[in-house]
């Protein structure tokens, strides 16, 4: 009788065993056993059959708390089939954004294939998978040149078929198999000309590469060799070089940010797997993957439910992350940190309301969690858990402080956006021309997701969100916490006013190729911390216009308590700088805010329950503007509908003009708050209940003392010093041979592909399947040659000879000798191929991107607004300009100004007193 361990099944133990084996390095491979070509017949992708029973075993032991979610999916889509069916009708299918069909099969073949005596399951899933294969595409009407959909069909429809095809019968076997193979060809085909293809690192890429390679793997097995080779090599000349690129992202990040950094992980930690189980080509050494867990960790509110939303965002994870982070512990950290995580996120998720799971994402990876979930490394955290950290993402140019603590008081988050456009490795790779036999120029990146946002920042106080991102909208410089400069530039959206060079007035996308824009950047000059006290200091005037002719803008945050944040401006302008103005904007997403004045200093709160979190704000030399209040109204098309602002518009001065702007929480309330400044430097009074606070920042490029800044807390001084500042910006070297890194690992491929073909040509017992097997094989090869190899195969199948040394040859291996190298034409039609389409696929092609971005979340947040046009804001924008040149030295804009968004009705409705 077969015995079992119960648990987790034997493909599940071999993280256990390995670091048993005689303290030797851990390798590559992440312990993931190589199949070698070696299948016994579906499923194949992520386990073998006999791991099957074992996993079963797993749901109703160490994995059930994962098992219970895959269940609680299973009967959801059992109790309501109208609501998760694909429909059948492909108008339907096609009329919106439909990732969601093939999201949700994924884990309804897994509640099968783990539970497959549940009534009614199996009957479903295949009623699933006949809809699916029943519609003539998988493309969304609207967008036909965008394959994302696609893609998630494709990679659900095929692990369906590889878990289920034991329950299929003989005509769905084949008819699902051609639906695969069509899907593949089209997304081959398309591979050479979409953006996808060639732009690195970003998610389209890996999400669209790992559909293919999945249909390639099951299309393999099933015996289309030459097609199924010709797809793998294609997906993997392209994820190698983005792999080889990978390396020089130093930090762990992603720079599309933390949400869409889950939607190339969910695609891209596939691939690592598949990669190693099925060509022995091991990623799991790679210095980015020891790094990615800190992008994860030290990005997340106190709380555990939002993360930092730079760039385009919801509210925390587009997908997972509880799959990816239990990847890295198995397979990388193997500390038990990724379970914690994981563990921790899925305790505090929120299921009603902003932050929850979008419906098409919410269990897409719940069966791969399963499959890579290790119930023997202790969930543990990080041995700094508990204490509020300093983080510098030196790559990516993002600052955070106070992350993955649980929501209390003082428990703060701080973070800090001033960076290269793409990131530090991208930006260099274009501007140094790195890789240049893969990379020409910004084409083979997309950093349309990116925000115009250097030097911008958001401030969490007892981890409330208070000056937030304004998330997925506009690329508008306005909503991202930064500045913009008054000034006659002709070519800004919002003239007279010019934001970052970046931002675009009638796109969804970020502007990068060209132009002022393909090389705009920010940078991290200090981060530090002391004695409790945190000092970030930033540079951003390379993301303006050089027209505006700024020296610096130089942004200054200091965290003086866990309530307390002192940002300070500094302007410095050239001799003929045309700019005469700044206007400051502070965003949060959730609360509106309102305005106060108290003795001359105005200011504006938000209230979170019975506490307010208010700021306030001073110029250097004494004066306090008027603010304006309002909401962003964001064009149709956004998942969200807008955000409330402050808006703070001041005339500058030459040669610099500085301003103070303080935020504090209800345990840190500010009783006096004064500026004054001199050439070197700006020197802040702040005195609270508790504590008085003198700040002297040193704000000139050289100074007559080594410091950044010194405070005096009540009699305890505190000293950020220049010696130990933020890192010197370097890039990494070019991998050496990169190219032939990456040649090297395509040479995994054929071995493994002519194993299965000495298998399949084993398995040939008749007339009738050796002509079916040779069509298969040949499928690709000359038809007058195929007949005669057809005739010797059977003439080989009749004959039991033996070898010279007596030894009997298996009939696969006898065929094999003999049959034509099947892989060899295919590979030159594969070079011709890609050198055909080598210069047609470096063609600029329209900016890819989602078309209705609602399929990412649930919920809006608040009812539509009917939107105007750009137009709209002509004579708004003439209008803020023209008050401001004639309200003064020291006075801000009217308060009709701060009605700064589109809208179709008058000025005066739009724009109301109190909001």
């Amino acid at each position: 009788m077969r015995t079992h361990t119960r648990g987790a099944p034997t493909v599940f133990f071999i993280s256990l065993l390995w670091p048993l084996l005689a303290a030797a390095d851990l390798d590559a491979s992440g312990g993931i056993p190589f199949m070698g070509g070696n299948y016994d017949g579906h499923p194949m992708l992520y386990f073998s059959r006999g791991d099957v029973e074992e996993m079963q075993y797993a749901a109703a032991g160490t994995h059930r708390d994962m098992a219970k979610r895959i269940r609680d999916a299973g009967e959801a889509m059992l109790e309501h089939p109208d609501e998760y069916l694909p429909p059948w009708s492909p108008a339907e299918f096609s009329a919106r954004w439909n990732e969601v069909y093939g999201n949700n099969l994924g884990v309804l073949s897994m509640f099968c294939l783990l539970y497959p005596h549940r009534i009614g399951a199996l009957d479903l899933v295949k009623d699933y998978m006949e809809r699916m294969a029943a519609q003539p595409s998988w493309l969304v009407k609207d967008a036909p040149w965008d394959e994302v959909p696609l893609a998630h069909s494709l990679v659900g429809f095929a692990t369906a078929y590889d878990f289920m095809y034991e329950y299929l019968d003989k005509g769905q076997q084949e008819r699902f198999l051609q639906v695969i193979g069509n899907a593949s060809r089209l997304m081959y085909e398309k591979s050479y000309v979409r953006g996808w293809g060639f732009q690195y690192l970003h998610n389209h890429q890996p999400t669209n590469c790992v559909a293919l390679l999945t249909g390639s793997l099951v299309y393999m097995t099933q015996g289309y060799l030459q097609e199924a080779y010709l797809w793998t090599k294609q997906v993997l000349s392209i994820m190698e070089k983005s792999m080889v690129l990978l390396q020089d992202v130093t930090d762990g990040s992603l720079y599309e940010g933390v949400a869409y950094g889950t939607y190339t992980t969910r695609s891209l930690f596939q691939y690592m797997f598949l990669v190693q189980r099925h060509f022995a080509i091991g990623h799991f050494q790679h210095p980015w993957l020891f790094k990615h867990f800190a992008f994860l960790y030290r990005t997340i509110l106190p709380g555990f439910q939002r993360t930092v939303a730079i760039a385009d965002s919801n509210y925390n994870w587009f997908y997972g992350p509880e799959s990816q982070l239990v990847f890295l512990d198995r397979y990388v950290l193997q500390n038990g940190s990724g379970n914690w995580l994981a563990e921790i996120i899925h305790q505090n998720r929120v299921t009603e309301g902003p932050g929850q799971a979008g419906k098409g994402q919410r269990w897409c990876t719940l069966h791969t969690e399963f499959i890579w979930y290790d119930p023997g490394l202790i969930p543990k955290p990080p041995s700094d858990f508990g204490t509020s950290q300093l983080h510098h993402f030196e790559d990516w140019g993002v600052v955070t402080y106070g992350s993955a603590l649980p929501a209390d008081t003082n428990r703060t988050f701080l973070s800090f956006k001033s960076g290269k456009l793409g990131g530090r490795a991208i930006y260099d790779i274009v501007h140094r021309n790195k890789y240049k036999d893969w990379v020409k120029g910004w084409r083979n990146f997309n950093a349309g997701h990116e925000h115009p946002d250097q030097n911008s920042f958001t401030f969490a106080p007892n981890g409330v969100p208070f000056i937030t991102e304004a998330l997925y909208g506009p690329k508008y410089t306005l909503l991202n916490n930064v500045v913009l400069f008054g000034s006659s530039i002709s070519h800004s959206c919002f003239k007279p006013w010019a934001g970052q060079v970046t931002e675009t007035c009638d796109s969804k996308w970020l502007k990068y190729k060209v132009g002022l824009a393909a090389d705009a950047q920010g940078r991290v000059e200090v981060a530090m911390q002391r004695q409790g006290m945190v000092f970030i200091r930033g540079e951003g005037h390379s993301a303006y216009d050089p027209e505006l002719k700024l020296r610096s803008f130089q942004r200054n945050l200091l965290l003086l308590h866990p309530q307390l944040l002192l940002l300070v401006d500094h302007i410095h302008l050239q001799t003929d700088s045309p700019t005469r103005a700044m206007s400051a904007f502070f965003h949060n997403t959730d609360r509106p805010f309102q305005g106060t004045r108290v003795d001359g200093v105005h200011g504006a709160f938000v209230t979170h329950g019975e506490d307010k979190y208010k700021m306030s704000w001073m110029d250097d030399t004494g004066y306090s503007n008027k603010e304006m209040l309002g909401y962003w109204n964001y064009p149709r098309g956004y998942p969200y509908n807008g955000s409330n602002y402050v808006n703070v518009t001041v005339p500058l001065r030459y040669p610099y003009t500085r301003m103070a702007y303080i935020f504090f929480g209800p345990g840190a309330d500010v009783q006096s708050f004064s500026v004054r400044g001199d050439d070197q430097r700006v020197d802040i009074y702040l005195a609270t209940k508790d504590h008085t606070y003198t700040i002297y920042l040193l704000t000139a490029e050289e100074t007559s003392k080594p410091l950044h800044a010194m405070v005096l807390l009540d009699k305890k001084k505190i000293v950020f010093e220049k010696s130990l500042g933020a890192k010197s910006d370097s890039s990494p070297e070019e991998v050496e041979e990169y190219v032939n890194v990456m040649e090297d690992n395509l040479q995994h491929v054929k071995p493994v592909f002519q194993q299965m073909e000495r298998h399949i040509l084993g398995r040939v017992l008749n007339t009738a399947s050796i002509r079916k097997t040779a069509e298969r094989l040949l499928q690709f090869s000359d038809k007058r040659k195929t007949d005669e190899v057809i005739e010797k195969m059977f003439a080989m199948s009749k004959k039991q000879g033996r070898s010279k040394g007596g030894k009997k040859l298996n009939l696969g291996e006898k065929l094999a000798e003999s049959f034509p190298d099947i892989f060899a034409q295919i590979e030159v039609n594969e070079k011709k191929e890609r050198q055909r389409t080598s210069k047609h696929s470096y063609t600029d092609i329209p900016e890819e991107g989602d078309q209705d971005l609602a399929h990412l979340w649930n919920i809006r947040t608040a009812t539509n607004i009917k939107k105007g046009s750009l137009s709209r804001v002509a004579n708004l924008k003439k209008f803020i300009w023209g008050s401001l040149q004639g309200a003064g030295p020291y006075r801000t804009l009217p308060h009709t100004s701060g009605c700064f968004y589109f809208s179709t009705r008058p000025l005066s409705s739009c724009c109301s007193p109190s909001y």
